[in-house]
């Protein structure tokens, strides 16, 4: 990804308000004249959408903005210079790391959802979950409104796990640069993946939201890969045509997709299924003919629709990932995340399953 440089507002800033009550009793004008951004509205007021009806996306401030620097302070001098530092240059923005454009496409969602339902809470709701210290909440906050963003709900947790506070959100999904945390949101059953800085990145859509899926260990369990480890290719086959009527196990990221299959039919009902913000794409080594009719009974049993799906039979998939251009994909194998990394997508890793005790590159013809 092509470093940002940091700029030192020059214009002058009001200070936010951080007394809790005096914020609850801000009206939207003011709202937007402090933030100079568009609340969101309803009868009057600043409208955050209920967990239980939003569909909850958790982003750490490592992934959501570049701080490879001040990381690199935190591990040479310690916490008590990383939190000087960050005081000293709060008023410098963070440039956009790797989920920065997904971020900002799950607002562009939300515009059109509310053009259509302007009282209905189902919406993306974005949580920036850190484990700094709260001091350095001033300075994220400076860079949220620096690079017009909504997100008005934090979770600094000062270096304890923030696991916890990710379930009493209801989170859909979590993304962080942390794979320990990772796996332990995976483990209580959070849809959660690890991301990378890239060096490279593709141009992504600012209109509509794509979102590519691996299939085995992502949608669905990791029960095929364990046939495929254990006996090879061959026998992987047999299987899965043995047993294309028996669907597949839900795998870690089904229930993301159940929620933004959620609001693609919000868009359908309103006529607009071709010109919907949200586009989902199943990107799999699985072969069409040999296995790829268990997964395809097996989404449309489950009641979702994919838009796309590319069964790619063991070939390379940082090619198609480069032409679909998806804000973001999900892979349980670090081969097909760092060669679609190698073309620009930003990848995630799901650290789930069989996959992660196997880290050779796949010979030619293997599924995944």
């Amino acid at each position: 990804m092509r470093e940002e440089q940091l700029r030192t507002e020059t214009e002058p800033r009001e200070e936010l308000r951080s007394n809790e009550a005096e914020r609850g009793a801000y009206s939207s004008a003011e709202h937007h004249r402090v933030t100079g951004r568009r609340a969101r509205k309803v009868e009057g007021g600043v409208f955050f959408p209920k967990p239980e009806n939003a569909v909850t996306v958790a982003v750490s401030s490592r992934v959501l903005f570049r701080t490879e620097l001040e990381q690199r302070v935190f591990e040479q001098k310690g916490v008590e210079e990383y939190l000087r530092y960050q005081i000293e240059h709060e008023n410098e923005p963070f440039a956009p790391g790797p989920a920065f454009p997904f971020v900002k496409a799950l607002e562009t969602v939300n515009a059109r959802l509310r053009e259509l339902y302007p009282q209905s809470e189902e919406l993306f709701d974005i949580v920036l979950v850190t484990y700094n210290h709260a001091h350095v909440g001033i300075r994220l906050i400076n860079t949220i409104n620096h690079h017009n963003l909504f997100i008005e709900r934090f979770c600094m947790t000062g270096g304890s796990s923030p696991i916890g506070y990710l379930k009493a959100w209801q989170t859909n999904l979590y993304l962080s640069a942390d794979a320990d945390k990772v796996r332990e949101a995976l483990a209580e059953g959070i849809a959660a993946a690890t991301m990378f800085m890239t060096e490279k990145l593709t141009e992504v859509s600012e209109s509509q939201l794509r979102v590519a899926f691996d299939g085995d260990a992502v949608l669905f369990s990791d029960e095929s890969e364990r046939i495929f480890k254990a006996h090879g290719l061959d026998k992987f086959f047999q299987h899965e045509q043995d047993n294309e009527d028996t669907l597949l196990d839900h795998g870690p990221l089904k229930g993301f997709l159940e929620a933004l299959g959620k609001l693609q039919k919000k868009f359908y009902a309103k006529g607009q299924r071709l010109d919907c913000p949200i586009r989902t794409y199943l990107v799999t080594a699985r072969s069409a003919a040999s296995s790829g009719i268990r997964a395809l009974k097996t989404l449309r049993a489950w009641g979702l629709e994919i838009d796309e799906a590319l069964f790619l039979a063991g070939a390379p998939k940082g090619p198609m990932l480069e032409k679909i251009r998806p804000h973001i994909y999900f892979d349980d194998q670090m081969f097909h995340v760092e060669g679609a990394a190698e073309m620009g997508t930003v990848a995630a890793h799901v650290p789930y399953g069989v996959a992660q005790k196997h880290n050779q590159p796949q010979k030619p013809g293997a599924r995944k």
